[in-house]
């Protein structure tokens, strides 16, 4: 079975070719093109996102079936793809119309099904592209968390989740991006946060957690106070007119990024554990954009250990958005027999999705 796979719910346009035979899996090509035209605006604009999607929809498409040595014959695709999939939320609802028109239009041309796709279960589908498909089975307790997203499920099965927890506020990415607007590093905030935390001491200033109920075993999160209390330290130290001594001003920044980075871990560690002690699943699957931190990866894995508790996290390259991860979980759906109709909907907001996940445990 061959799926070419669409994901397009922010500010990345993507797609990718993936071949299931015989319970094996093969990634033959997954092609992101990421949108540089947000960076002067230090965070992404919506209307701006969805006429990037119209204008590299076709041409990543393209290049994926090119990367995957599929070629049309007399431009026709028919008996070349088996099945489309493309995410249908949550995310962004211009961006996911562009995408999810595409696949629906090209499925509806060829004949072939279409089946739409939960962005937070291509995520943690990514793992099964890491690890295969017979370690990344349900039941898992699965931590997504990215710009967009943080999320703690109970998977029972594929398409059978229980929201846990979840971010009351900022997601933990959206955090790491303000904070870098508000240190002037530029968007996506991430990547230079963890380059300057690695030179920094992250036990040298003592930002809030918000831990929200931890012992009570309540799940959601909130990171909105820490942006805050970054924004205080910094304005504090005279930031940005201050310090003036070169040495001096890139110790603060240093020490602000890991000690910012340190906060956001220990968070998203000490709530992942308590997840698995209330679900009693000993199984974990982290995934998204800021599961490619390597602050955060290397606490988990540490302390993972230490638990006994079986950690998977994919790759850096599979952890942020990507078509691979959609087309994966569309695998897993489309063996089983399932698909969508010709007109299935974009459902850009997490708590629509009242079909898809089996409970919701308040906060």
């Amino acid at each position: 079975m061959l799926v070419l796979a669409i994901e397009s719910s922010c500010d990345d346009t993507c797609a990718a070719v993936l071949c299931e035979e015989s319970g094996q899996v093969t990634q033959l090509s997954n092609v992101v093109s990421s949108h540089l035209v947000h960076d002067r605006y230090g965070g992404i604009v919506p209307e701006l996102a969805s006429r990037e999607h119209i204008r590299l929809i076709g041409p990543v498409v393209n290049a994926a079936l090119g990367e995957a040595g599929i070629e049309p014959v007399a431009g026709d695709l028919k008996g070349k793809i088996d099945a489309i999939a493309a995410t249908n939320g949550p995310g962004l609802i211009g961006s996911l119309l562009v995408g999810l028109s595409y696949g629906k239009a090209l499925a509806y041309g060829l004949g072939i099904p279409i089946i739409g796709i939960n962005h937070v279960e291509g995520h943690l589908c990514a793992a099964q592209l890491e690890f295969g498909l017979d370690d990344i089975r349900p039941p898992f307790v699965g931590l997504v968390v990215s710009g967009g997203h943080t999320e703690l499920i109970r998977a029972a099965n594929w398409g059978a989740w229980e929201l846990l927890g979840a971010t009351r506020d900022d997601a933990a990415g959206e955090a790491f991006d303000k904070v870098a607007k508000l240190m002037g590093l530029g968007f996506p905030g991430g990547p230079a946060i963890s380059r300057l935390a690695a030179k920094g001491d992250p036990e040298s200033i003592d930002f809030p957690r918000a831990w929200m109920g931890l012992k009570q075993g309540k799940l959601d999160f909130s990171f909105s106070g820490l942006k805050t209390a970054v924004k205080l330290y910094l304005a504090k130290a005279g930031w940005p007119e201050k310090p003036i001594d070169p040495q001096e001003r890139e110790t603060l920044m240093t020490n602000v990024a890991a000690s910012f980075e340190m906060a956001v871990a220990d968070v998203l560690a000490a709530k992942l554990w308590k997840a698995t002690e209330v679900a009693g699943i000993r199984k974990v699957v982290v995934a998204g954009g800021v599961a490619a931190n390597p602050t955060l990866r290397r606490k988990l894995t540490a302390e993972a250990t230490q638990q006994g508790i079986e950690l998977f996290i994919p790759a850096p390259a599979l952890c942020g958005d990507n078509a691979a991860m959609i087309g994966m979980a569309a695998i897993n759906r489309l063996s089983d027999g399932e698909s969508s109709s010709y007109d299935v909907a974009a459902i850009p907001n997490l708590d629509d999705w009242s079909g898809f996940y089996i409970s919701r445990q308040e906060g």
